[in-house]
């Protein structure tokens, strides 16, 4: 029962998480272009600045197009893109609101990275855990009058998820703060990034201290009520100034010690970076194109904006017109097609009947039975046989047709054509079982080839090399010098055969023959 209702909490988790998460706005930060290593460690930093609710190892490579990123961004419920480029004056940043615009075009002043603000800072409090949770958004001096100020601050509002007021706030999970300040008087837009801590008070440093389990040097004090009292020989580093503008109540336990519910405690901030001063060039109604509805540099008249408009709208209706063309030429196009297609089936039916041929739907079966008539094309094919070649064709070549016959003759079977005296059978119809079949005359089946001599099949001549392999005359085996004629092996005499060695025996019985008649 316990595993039952173990899984449906982890269920009911999830969902819930699914639909926090897919409720929220997620932000994609990357760069377009060539930017450099400062810049490139810029973008790395307002990815955690936005994290958790961006892509931190978003890859982006060079045959990318802002097309690729608007494609995947519907899938992945990415809300905003923000886009770093760099040209030799200047370092520009693009917020865009998907799918469809607006998009705001900002001027990077000056900048800092966070290496940078961290170095400058003696003590700083940055660990994995504070952004865990996105940051607080807190807007300065916005409520300005004038469009684009009210544009630009809907933007920002947009990019970080919302607080909702009715309902219970945990306040552990404000972690961080991002600041953002107009000004009116230089027009631009000051971009903070602090980390949050919140500090009990109300009582000195000496108690504090013990609070945190950071035990003072009392070697100089007489008693401990000194420490509780004075909080001597403390650094003024570590007592830092808090007043009515950080100090609140708490509405219910913070993490850290001594922050208690309905007690007041301080909140500190310490910046983390990266720090960016930004500047707003102009705003456009599309998402990279399309209407500009504010610039900071240039301004038109209202004649000038009319005319604008006059001409967006022709070009509009111009290429609605070539669009309306094309169709209207791909469809003719197509039934010109398909009546030229009909058109040579209906020739190719009339010119079939005409030059003799079988139509479609007479076409024979190939699995016709045995005992049906044959086709009329293959006597045809056999006569052209005929003539091409000179000679009559196999029977097997064109089994369904039939041999010409001359007037007259009898239905006999035509004899077999005699070969030329150069080319006789490849074997004589001689039986196996017949007595000179290893005669002189029987050797002949395998062509001109003279008869294999026991073992001399494997040498080309009695004196010849045998196995391809290098040597003397007669030699058997490569290296091995042959001391005396027909001994090899230290003296050991070669098996040259039995036919051999009764032609040697026979011409040396003739020798001695003759020369015993001499002597007589």
């Amino acid at each position: 029962m316990g595993t039952k209702n173990q899984k449906k909490g982890r269920e009911a988790a999830r969902r819930v998480a699914e639909e926090t998460f897919s409720t929220v706005p997620h932000t994609f930060v990357f760069q377009r272009g060539q930017i450099g290593r400062n810049v490139g460690q810029l973008v790395l930093d307002m990815r955690r600045v936005m994290e958790p609710f961006t892509a931190r190892s978003l890859k982006v490579r060079k045959k990318n197009v802002l097309k690729d990123f608007v494609a995947v961004a519907g899938p992945l419920g990415i809300t905003h893109f923000s886009i770093f480029t760099k040209t030799e004056n200047s370092i520009n940043m693009r917020l865009a609101r998907l799918p469809k615009g607006p998009t705001l075009y900002f001027h990077v002043a000056k900048y800092a990275l966070i290496k940078d603000v961290i170095s400058s800072l003696k003590r700083h409090r940055m660990h994995e855990q504070q952004f865990s949770h996105h940051p607080l958004l807190v807007l300065n001096n916005f409520g300005i009058e004038g469009m684009h100020i009210k544009l630009m601050a809907t933007m920002f509002q947009n990019m970080f998820p919302s607080i909702n007021v009715h309902k219970v706030l945990n306040l552990n999970s404000i972690k961080r703060c991002v600041l953002l300040n107009y000004d009116p008087v230089s027009q631009e837009v000051e971009f903070r990034h602090y980390s949050l801590k919140v500090v009990p008070v109300g009582m000195s440093r000496g108690v504090k201290k013990l609070m945190q389990e950071k035990f003072p040097n009392m070697s100089k004090l007489e008693d401990i009520s000194e420490l509780l009292m004075k909080g001597v020989n403390l650094s003024e580093s570590e007592a830092e100034q808090d007043g009515d503008h950080n100090i609140t109540e708490l509405p219910q336990v913070y993490s850290g010690r001594g922050n208690m519910a309905s007690q007041q405690s301080a909140v500190r901030l310490t910046e983390i970076g990266p720090r960016m001063t930004l500047q707003l060039v102009k705003i456009v109604e599309g998402m990279g194109e399309g209407k500009v509805l504010y610039h900071s540099f240039v301004s038109k008249t209202e004649e000038e904006l009319q005319e604008i408009l006059k001409r967006k709208e022709a070009r509009l209706k111009e290429k609605e017109e070539r669009k309306r063309k094309q169709e209207q030429n791909i469809a003719l196009k197509k039934e010109k097609r398909d009546q030229n297609k009909k058109r040579s089936l209906e020739g190719i039916k009339r010119k079939r009947p005409q030059e003799g041929q079988v139509s479609d739907d007479e076409v024979e079966d190939p699995g016709i039975p045995e005992d049906q008539a044959p086709a009329e094309e293959s006597e045809d094919e056999a006569e052209y046989y005929r003539q091409a070649v000179g000679e009559e064709p196999d029977q097997d070549m064109f089994p369904s047709a039939k041999r010409k016959r001359g007037p007259g003759k009898s239905p006999i079977p035509f004899k077999k054509r005699k070969l030329s005296p150069g080319k006789g059978p490849p074997h004589n119809k001689k039986s196996f079982k017949s007595p000179d079949r290893g005669s002189k005359d029987g050797r002949k089946r395998f062509g001109d080839r003279k008869p294999l001599e026991g073992r001399n099949r494997f040498r080309k001549s009695d004196g010849g090399k045998k196995f391809g392999q290098k040597g003397g005359k007669g030699s058997r085996f490569a290296g091995q010098k042959k001391r005396d004629a027909g001994k090899k092996f230290g003296g050991q005499k070669s098996f040259k055969g039995r036919a051999v060695m009764k032609r040697q025996k026979g011409a040396g019985g003739k020798k001695d023959l003759k020369h015993k008649k001499e002597k007589n």
